[in-house]
C-alpha cells in the first residue's frame, strides 16, 4: 500500500461522527450576511451558524465578530439535509452558552448562592437579566417595596437569587426581593440582640408615609408611628421631619416573629404634663381656676392644659353633696397638692387642707354618709385621691339628660 494511502486510512481513523447534541470544535470556512459557514473538525462535515445562533445582538455585524481560521466550540442543533449521511448541520453558540451556564446555575440554585446579573431589558411584568443566559426579574421580586417605575434599573448590576430553573423550557426566574429579606433578617437579628424596650438610641429618617416615619436604626428600619412623633397633633409626618434628620428615638417595642421594632419620638422628651409638673410638689399651695364640676368632684387648673381634681370629700370639712352646691366654673380657690401620679398623669388637689383656718382634728370632720362612701368606692377604687377619665365623662354626660 503506497504513502498516500496510508495516510488517507490514518485521517478516516480521526474522523469523528456527529450527532445532533453533540459539542464539536469548529472552524469559521466563510462569513456571509447572516450566517458563518464552519467545518467540524476531524469530521469532514460543514455547516452553518446563523447571526441568531451566534450573538444575542440581532443587529450585529459577524464580520466584526470572527473572522476566517477562527476554532471554537459550538452545539450541533440539526441536520439541514434531512437524515443523509455527513449531511450539512445547523450549529450553535448561543445555546452552547445557555446550556454551560444553566448547569453552572443549577449548581448555584442547588447550593442557594446568590449569582449576579445585569438588566439588559424590560418587558411586561418584569426585567430581562443577563446571567450568561437570560433569565426573568418580576417585578414583584424586584424589593420589598412596591416598584412601579422599571426605568432606573437598565443597565444595572443586580445580586439575585435563583427561585426556579428549567433548562428544557429555558425558564430562569430571579428574585432580588428573597436577599433584601434575607439581609434584613440578619441584620434584625443583630440589632435587635443589643436592644431592649426603653433604650433611647440615636437614629435616622429613611422614609417617611402617611403613618409614620421609618428610622434606621443600625442598619435596620424601624417605624414611628404618626401618634409617636410628638405630644402635639400631627396631620402629616412630612410636616415635622425629613427624610436624613438625625432623631433621638425611643424603643417602644420588638416584634421578633415580624422583625418589627417600634419607636417613639416624644417619648424621649418629657411630655407636657411632666412639664407643667416639674415644679410642683406635694404640699404646695397655690390658687387655681375651676374648669369643670363633677358629681364627685372639681377640676382645677394648676398649669396651662394640666388640671387636677378636688375630690367632693376635699372640697370642705362640712359635708358637701355636689360640688356645684359650693362650687361655680370660673371661681379662684386656694388648693393644696395632695398627690402627683406621673405614670396615671393624676394631680389630687384639696381645699379644705389649704385652709389655714382648717381644723387638722379627726374628730372634727362629718361622719361620711353610707352614699358619699359608695361613690368615693366607684371612683377612686382604692385610692382615694384618683379618678376615672370614663366616669367624669359618663357623669357629665348624665348631668345634661
Amino acid at each position: 500500500m503506497s504513502e498516500n494511502s496510508n495516510q488517507f486510512l490514518d485521517a478516516l481513523k480521526q474522523m469523528q461522527g456527529v450527532e445532533v447534541g453533540d459539542i464539536v470544535d469548529v472552524e469559521v470556512l466563510y462569513i456571509e450576511d447572516g450566517q458563518i459557514d464552519v467545518g467540524v473538525e476531524n469530521a469532514g462535515v460543514e455547516g452553518v451558524i446563523t447571526r441568531r445562533e451566534f450573538t444575542s445582538d440581532r443587529n450585529a455585524d459577524l464580520r466584526d465578530l470572527v473572522k476566517t481560521g477562527d476554532k471554537f466550540k459550538a452545539l450541533v442543533l440539526r441536520r439541514a439535509g434531512g437524515d443523509k449521511e455527513n449531511g450539512e448541520f445547523f450549529f450553535s453558540v448561543t445555546r452552547l452558552k445557555e446550556r454551560e451556564a444553566y448547569n453552572k446555575l443549577q449548581k448555584d440554585y442547588e447550593a442557594g448562592t446568590p449569582i449576579e446579573g445585569t438588566v439588559t431589558s424590560s418587558v411586561r411584568g418584569g426585567l430581562l437579566v443577563d446571567v450568561g443566559t437570560r433569565g426573568f426579574l418580576p417585578a414583584s421580586l424586584i424589593s420589598n417595596r412596591y416598584v412601579s417605575d422599571l426605568k432606573p434599573y437598565m443597565g444595572k448590576t443586580m445580586k439575585l437569587k435563583i427561585t426556579e430553573i428549567d433548562p428544557n423550557k429555558n425558564r430562569l426566574i430571579l428574585s432580588h426581593k428573597d436577599l433584601i429579606e434575607e439581609e434584613r433578617e440578619e441584620a434584625f437579628d443583630k440589632v435587635a440582640s443589643q436592644l431592649v424596650v426603653g433604650d433611647v438610641i440615636e437614629g435616622k429618617v429613611s422614609r417617611l408615609t402617611n403613618f409614620g416615619a421609618f428610622i434606621d436604626v443600625g442598619g435596620v428600619d424601624g417605624l414611628v408611628h404618626i401618634s409617636e412623633i410628638s405630644y402635639k397633633h400631627v396631620d402629616k409626618p412630612s410636616d415635622v421631619l425629613k427624610v436624613g434628620q438625625d432623631v433621638k428615638v425611643k424603643v417602644i417595642g420588638i416584634d421578633n416573629d415580624r422583625n418589627r421594632i417600634s419607636l417613639s419620638i416624644k417619648q424621649t422628651e418629657p411630655s407636657p404634663f411632666e412639664q407643667a409638673t416639674a415644679n410642683l410638689h406635694d404640699g404646695d399651695i397655690f390658687e387655681g381656676e375651676v374648669k369643670s364640676l363633677t358629681n364627685f368632684g372639681a377640676f382645677v387648673e394648676v398649669a396651662d392644659g394640666i388640671q387636677g381634681l378636688v375630690h367632693v370629700s376635699e372640697i370642705s370639712n362640712k359635708h358637701v353633696d355636689k360640688p356645684s352646691d359650693v362650687l361655680k366654673v370660673g371661681q379662684t380657690v386656694k388648693v393644696k397638692v395632695l398627690n402627683i401620679d406621673p405614670s396615671d398623669r393624676r394631680i389630687s388637689l384639696s381645699i379644705k387642707a389649704a385652709d389655714s383656718n382648717a381644723s387638722s382634728n379627726e374628730s372634727s370632720r362629718p361622719r361620711r354618709s353610707r352614699n358619699e362612701n359608695s361613690v368615693n368606692k366607684k371612683y377612686m377604687g382604692n385610692d382615694d385621691n384618683g379618678f376615672a377619665l370614663g366616669d367624669i365623662i359618663g357623669d357629665q354626660l348624665k348631668d345634661r339628660k
